[in-house]
């Protein structure tokens, strides 16, 4: 296949191209960058060595044999652009990574509020609009999040994106009124502006589905951890992203961080917190899977809850503290949840296809932490605590002690 990742030198894009290169299909990453520009303005890096994605893209030809192709587009900004690389290129998928991916920096100010939702929701449409007018068949695969769902609990699993219910006919001259069956999709929750626009999108795609017939899959992913793929262990200049400050490290990846640099574990509010979690290898595992079966022409969304596992994040901190011998800190939680959840999930959708879930091991927790070891000394630890939050007293400079939950 001809794919082209939209995002592909982000946390997530870099190691889905590489896998997908790997398995001889011809890519080609689109981006701006943006996450490398979005480094400077947090004045903060990557624990690991980020090449520049030249570098990357040489290294990687080297080692492999593959080319990865690159176009610099701002495909929430330069709709044309967009366009025209379609239509020459023309692929046979697209999967959209390009949007702003972290709670915390969403919920940063009233500049990064607007930049999320300008950028995320654009990016989308502009993406759904290209397709349209460029008349050619792509399979669009997109990165979405659990969190549209949110994360109360209403005493049931969680489907794959629909969920049926029954509708009572209003019909006063029947005693027992009919009930109409139908399938909605499952009512969204979410807890930050990042999460409302990964809500504005699934409307999006369900609509172009309807009114476009696009074939459309929505990947509804969980809180990533781990940083290696079988491609990025290769060579050093294919390392991936190690994000971990307060706007953009997820929750278990920071604790390993803050394991090996002798930091307190920062768990927020009691820790009692579900979420669900999924190994960045087997991330890049369901990008392929889902490319391999697509929707038919004319058929709703298909929407995968792309998860294996689900953790409370306290009992997250106690197994990261019980292996590293760390300690645990507990701090206000500034998000506006529960202060305790469960989180029950479908994800049989991706196990019936194949996908053979990697789960917690102390092995692969280690592994993480080694990491970290060995980048340590470019760590900033002034970055570690969040200073995102959910209030409006804080976002308008007003001074607070309050940190953030971690990105997810």
């Amino acid at each position: 296949m001809k794919i082209a990742i939209l995002g592909g030198d982000g946390f997530c894009g870099w190691p889905a191209s590489l896998h997908l290169s790997d398995l001889d299909h011809e890519v080609t990453i689109v981006d701006n960058l943006s996450r490398r520009t979005i480094d400077e303005q947090l004045q903060v890096q990557s624990l690991t060595p980020i090449r520049p994605l030249s570098e990357r893209r040489a290294a990687w030809e080297e080692v492999s044999g593959n080319r990865i192709g690159f176009e610099f587009i701002d495909i929430a900004q330069d709709y044309e652009a967009l366009l025209d690389f379609l239509r020459s290129w023309q692929p046979d998928a697209v999967v959209h990574f390009a949007e702003q991916r972290a709670a915390p920096y969403s919920m940063k100010s009233p500049r990064t509020k607007r930049y999320t939702v300008d950028n995320n929701v654009n990016a989308t449409h502009h993406l759904l609009c290209a397709v349209v007018e460029s008349g050619l068949d792509i399979h669009v695969v997109h990165l979405g999040t659990m969190g549209v769902y949110g994360y109360g609990t209403a005493g049931m699993k969680i489907p794959e994106g629909y969920l049926d219910v029954e509708v009572r006919a209003e019909d006063s001259t029947q005693e027992q009124p009919q009930r109409i069956p139908q399938q909605i999709l499952y009512p969204t929750n979410p807890g930050s502006i990042y999460h409302m626009t990964k809500v504005l999108d699934q409307h999006l795609f369900a609509y172009y589905a309807k009114n476009d017939a696009l074939r459309i899959t929505d990947l509804h992913q969980g809180i990533i951890w781990g940083t290696h793929t079988e491609q990025t262990q290769r060579d050093e200049r294919l390392i991936n992203r190690f994000d971990y400050d307060g706007d953009y490290g997820t929750v278990l990846n920071r604790f390993l961080m803050q394991a090996a640099v002798g930091y307190p574990l920062t768990v927020h509010g009691t820790g009692g917190q579900t979420r669900a979690f999924i190994h960045i290898q087997d991330m890049v595992r369901c990008v392929q899977i889902a490319l391999e079966n697509p929707p038919a022409t004319g058929d709703r969304v298909k929407i995968f809850n792309q998860m294996t596992e689900t953790h409370r994040v306290r009992d997250l901190a106690e197994m990261v503290a019980r292996i590293a011998g760390a300690t645990v800190e507990m701090v206000p939680n500034p998000r506006h949840e529960s202060a305790e959840n469960e989180l029950h999930v479908v994800n049989q959708a991706f196990l019936d296809l194949g996908l053979e879930p990697t789960t917690l091991s102390e092995g692969l927790l280690r592994e993480v932490e080694q990491i970290a070891r060995r980048y340590r000394d470019r760590a900033d630890l002034d970055r570690i605590p969040a200073t995102s939050t959910w209030t409006r007293n804080q976002q308008a400079g007003v001074p607070s002690s309050v940190t953030a939950q971690p990105a997810g």
